[in-house]
């Protein structure tokens, strides 16, 4: 039983990621697709797949850039179960100058803090990915 599976999402990244792994495996949740399609969008991962048969387990392929380092240089967890962080929505921090991204869960889904602004609509800090 994980007491917070987003943190060992994100763990699971981060290692894949300084293995030079191509993709990594982790158990699948509505939630974890959200974060994992929102890192698609900012093209931080490659794509993802849900493979069904059993359990249902969430697979995300990583990105490298030309000199085989990874897309992502660090990951933050910034809310936890027992610490939540909640912004409003002109108040979505930024990561690094805005070289980073944001992740907020809001009422219409997982959200980049640039596209919280600009809808003005706040939520749940998740994590912070550069």
């Amino acid at each position: 039983m994980l007491t917070d599976p987003i943190a060992d999402m994100l763990t699971r990244i981060r290692n894949a990621g300084q293995a030079r792994k191509a993709s990594v495996d982790m158990p699948w949740s509505r939630h974890k697709e959200a974060i994992a399609k929102a890192l698609i969008e900012e093209g931080y991962l490659g794509s993802l797949s849900v493979e069904r048969e059993g359990h249902p387990v969430l697979r995300v392929e990583l990105r490298y850039d030309a000199q085989g380092r990874p897309v992502i240089s660090g990951l933050q967890r910034v809310s936890r179960p027992s610490l939540r962080v909640y912004v409003g929505g002109k108040e979505a921090p930024s990561v690094q100058g805005g070289l980073g991204v944001t992740l907020i869960s809001t009422p219409r889904g997982m959200l980049p803090d640039r596209e919280a602004r600009r809808q003005g609509i706040g939520g749940e800090v998740v994590c912070k990915v550069w």
